[in-house]
């Protein structure tokens, strides 16, 4: 019985794993060719190497994959698991546009709006997955910080750009 429970666990963990990679993934895909463009921007003096992106959203993508297993692992049908899910789901939504928009679409404005609804969205996620596990809150956290770092770094760049 044991074994079941930690091999069905373990398939929970590599779903929510594959994603929250795979969100990130297949949005690092479709915006590949952005160093083209994030090269022609004028940015802020604190705009990290286009390099670092990739490493700390990959870090991100596992520790919010982490957290949101940390949540389902004992039924998606628990108190608030369920609402707490959706938004998550809503956040990796947010988070896998924002860069179709930034980039491919080129719309810093619009990328700007997207980008503190998805701060709010993250902070949100983030509470509510600490009232249900406090590791998977805590495990959350990083996202939003990066989150807030990242909307002062669009705004800098719209502001620089426009």
């Amino acid at each position: 019985m044991i074994k079941a429970i930690n091999i069905k666990n373990f398939k929970k963990l590599l779903i929510c794993l594959a994603l929250s990679l795979g969100t990130g993934g297949l949005s690092a895909f479709l915006t590949r060719n952005s160093n083209e463009f994030y090269n022609t921007l004028t940015k802020p003096f604190f705009a990290p190497p286009a390099f670092l992106f990739g490493i700390v959203w990959t870090i991100l993508y596992i520790l919010i994959g982490i957290s949101s297993y940390l949540v389902i692992k004992d039924g998606i049908d628990k108190s608030g698991v369920y609402d707490a899910f959706k938004l998550y789901i809503f956040n990796l939504i947010l988070l896998f546009i924002w860069p179709i928009v930034f980039f491919n679409v080129k719309s810093l404005g619009l990328s700007v709006i997207i980008i503190i609804i998805t701060l709010f969205v993250a902070a949100t996620v983030a509470y509510k997955f600490y009232e249900i596990n406090k590791l998977a809150g805590y495990l959350y956290i990083p996202l939003v910080l990066w989150i807030l770092f990242a909307t002062v770094l669009n705004i800098s760049i719209w502001w620089l750009n426009r």
